[in-house]
């Protein structure tokens, strides 16, 4: 029993980002104002030469929206992919 319990301790750990990215995906869907506003922001970072990709971009998105600077990576993709494909 213990042996099952731990098990399903670290199965329910590994699903953890996958629940938190698709969190994102929907907070990304549910605010496409907020989303266009980060888009506004990566189009005036690359006007500088600076890549939405970048450190600084993440960064900004990270305070922004109070992430991980992995999950404001994962939410600055969405953004790019669903409201400004145009952003390089």
């Amino acid at each position: 029993m213990k042996s099952f319990l731990f098990f399903l301790f670290l199965f329910s750990n590994s699903l953890y980002p996958v629940f938190s990215q698709s969190n994102l995906l929907e907070s990304v869907k549910k605010n496409p104002d907020e989303a266009i506003n980060i888009c506004n922001k990566f189009r005036e970072f690359n006007s500088k030469g600076i890549s939405a990709n970048s450190d600084k971009a993440i960064q900004y998105v990270s305070k922004k929206n109070k992430l991980t600077p992995v999950n404001a990576e994962i939410y600055s993709i969405y953004v790019i992919g669903l409201h400004c494909p145009d952003i390089i």
